[in-house]
């Protein structure tokens, strides 16, 4: 069964598309009888609830099972701010992952995701409609790894969007580098933005082995803005004529680093698409995303915009970040 309300009155600020994951978290490692804690995730949510909170009206375009979980999760959807109007629900099995964090906020994955409901996603799931208009449209090297209808879907996508974003989002266990390699160059040209991981994506799909290195072979390719992160130092980011370094922000607290990449995908295109400066964007992006890793999940701790904006603000930088070099 489809949802038919696919035609909103008012255009998305951000449309995410993507799996949905039943979350299953433990401190301890896997084994019977561990106590653990049931959660709703997914890069796609993550990101789409990141982008809500940051101030964007967001659609998220994912299928759910048509049954009670596919409603508790589409419940949880509309609780982090992100409209249910792109939901489709269908007869099939939600997609599950088991994730013990340590201490640090290490984290251990085991998946069990295989023909999923979610990846059932197809290009005929895309309206031309609400794509078009929407201010950005967000992907990620996830849905494009989980099966062929979901990378059409993301391909059709990319096509009809005024500001594609790609996150590479390059997860071994689903997907080869020559694979993932092949799908970043066919969407680099038409990307508004894509914002790959140093050192991990950038030397395995670019053969990067420098921030400014990789942000430069997107951009000879056609990417229109990249931002490198770099994990706990900071975001490479290359636009136009212009090379900007923004220091990452500490965390105050560290629980579990889960969703904490996808809160900067989604915090900085919302921003971008709000109107803030590109390296404005990414400063909110880096103080969102030091925050959620305080909370265990992947939506475990979303912060609003008002709790992003004084962290970004008391972090002892400007929000411009600092102009590294002009090409």
């Amino acid at each position: 069964m489809s949802n038919t309300n696919q035609e909103s009155s008012a255009p998305f600020d951000v449309v995410v598309m993507g799996e949905i994951l039943v979350e299953v978290a433990t401190d301890l490692p896997f084994g019977h009888g561990v106590p653990a804690q049931l959660g709703i995730s997914g890069d796609a949510l993550n990101v789409a609830a990141a982008a809500a909170a940051a101030g964007a009206r967001v659609g998220l375009l994912s299928v759910l099972t048509d049954d009670d979980l596919g409603r508790a999760i589409a419940s949880r959807i509309v609780e982090l701010g992100v409209s249910p109007d792109l939901l489709t629900f269908r007869t099939g099995q939600q997609g599950v992952y088991l994730v013990h964090s340590d201490p640090d906020g290490q984290r251990e994955f085991s998946y069990a995701r295989s023909a999923s409901v979610g990846s059932s996603l197809g290009p005929d799931d895309v309206e031309p409609a609400v794509f078009k208009a929407a201010g950005a449209v967000i992907a990620g090297g996830i849905a494009c790894a989980i099966s062929e209808s979901c990378r059409a879907a993301v391909m059709k996508a990319t096509s009809l969007a005024q500001r594609f974003v790609f996150d590479p989002n390059f997860r071994p266990r689903l997907t080869t580098p020559e694979e993932a390699t092949a799908v970043l160059a066919e969407l680099a040209p038409q990307a508004f933005l894509v914002t790959p991981s140093f050192p991990g994506e950038t030397s395995v799909l670019l053969g990067s082995s420098t921030p400014q290195e990789a942000a430069a072979r997107l951009r000879g390719q056609g990417t229109e803005n990249v931002a490198v992160t770099c994990g706990a130092e900071g975001i490479q980011l290359e636009w136009d004529q212009e090379s900007v370094w923004v220091p990452a922000i500490p965390a105050p607290s560290v629980v579990d680093q889960t969703g904490a990449g996808d809160a900067f995908v989604g915090t900085l295109t919302a921003r971008l698409v709000l109107g803030d400066s590109f390296p404005t964007a990414a400063r909110y992006g880096a103080a969102a995303s030091s925050l959620v890793v305080g909370g265990k999940g992947g939506t475990g701790l979303i912060p609003t915009f008002e709790q992003t904006f004084a962290h970004a603000a008391t972090a002892g930088n400007s929000a411009e970040g600092t102009v590294s070099s002009h090409a």
